[in-house]
């Protein structure tokens, strides 16, 4: 079994644990995730399986988009509602719509980021949550991100009793964009104190939220052999290039992982070389060699 599995992991698992459960009712180790959702976030998180867990890190490395809430006027100890209240302040007014899309306009770009102590980001061959939940602090590597879109979404809504203030927003961001800090940095430069109060991801690696399917979706068609929710290699890879390769390259050249010589295609692009209109290998181009190398075998892939 090779292919990509559009998951909509739910609230309340773990990343680990939806490829837990999959290689289960799959009954396939090969299982590997794209990239972690937090256990309150749920949306889609792209499954690979088989072959394609060799294209784990070409999903990863892939923008994402968001759809959540921040909440101005408390903040946290994990940025989110699990965690412990830090500060908690009455807003006296709202803010209005123009001052916080004014914000939000303000973010879009390149950004500067550090990973909050309650993430799995690793320092010293320890997790960070590690270390916060044991109550230790240590520096934390800033990581360099980008918001290629950040707008609010419908109404913000003023708690005249709480003096609290929720607005929802989209976001449209880099690989390791930690959203719930953005949701922080948010309100501070509001000036209040702010956390992420929901966050649901709709769209990773090509996939939207509309296509995904539920681990209790996959079991039933597993039971009535139906595999309309596995994706194949070529779908995933189709804004690629394809080369169709003739006998002789494919068992002279790419069966061995060989070189290959093309004049007709970009060479600032990656190239999938196919046999019978099947990926069987991603080759890059080298300037210094003027020849295609393999960067990915998927000689297996069916």
């Amino acid at each position: 079994m090779n292919g990509v599995i559009p998951l909509h992991k739910e609230i309340g698992l773990t990343s680990s644990d939806c490829v837990y459960k999959l290689r289960k009712i799959l009954h396939t180790k090969k299982v590997g995730h794209t990239g972690t959702l937090d256990p309150l976030v749920d949306g889609v998180l792209p499954i690979c399986v088989g072959q394609s867990t060799k294209l784990v890190n070409r999903l990863t490395g892939s923008p994402k988009e968001y759809e959540g809430e921040v909440t101005l006027g408390t903040s946290t100890t994990t940025e989110d509602r699990e965690g412990d209240v830090v500060e908690d302040i009455k807003l006296d007014q709202a803010f209005s719509n123009e001052k916080l899309q004014e914000v939000f306009t303000s973010m879009i770009g390149d950004l500067t980021q550090i990973p909050p102590m309650y993430s799995a980001v690793r320092v010293n061959g320890k997790k960070l949550y590690e270390y916060a939940r044991a109550g230790l602090e240590v520096k934390r590597p800033e990581r360099q991100i980008h918001l290629y879109d950040f707008y609010m979404m419908g109404e913000p809504i003023f708690d005249q009793a709480t003096g609290k203030q929720t607005v929802r927003f989209h976001v449209r961001c880099s690989k390791g964009t930690y959203v719930r800090t953005l949701a922080v940095e948010f309100g501070s430069l509001l000036g209040v104190p702010s956390f992420m109060s929901e966050l649901t991801r709709t769209q990773s690696a090509g996939f939207d939220l509309k296509d995904t399917y539920k681990l209790s979706d996959i079991e039933s068609m597993i039971e009535s052999e139906e595999y309309g929710f596995l994706k194949s290699i070529d779908d995933v890879l189709e804004d690629l290039p394809a080369h169709e390769l003739t006998n002789e390259e494919w068992e002279v050249n790419v069966i061995h992982g060989g070189f290959l010589e093309f004049s007709q295609y970009d060479t600032k692009k990656n190239l999938r070389v196919t046999k019978n209109n099947i990926t069987k290998a991603i080759y890059k181009y080298d300037p210094m060699d003027s020849m295609w190398k393999p960067e990915t075998m998927l000689l297996n892939n069916e």
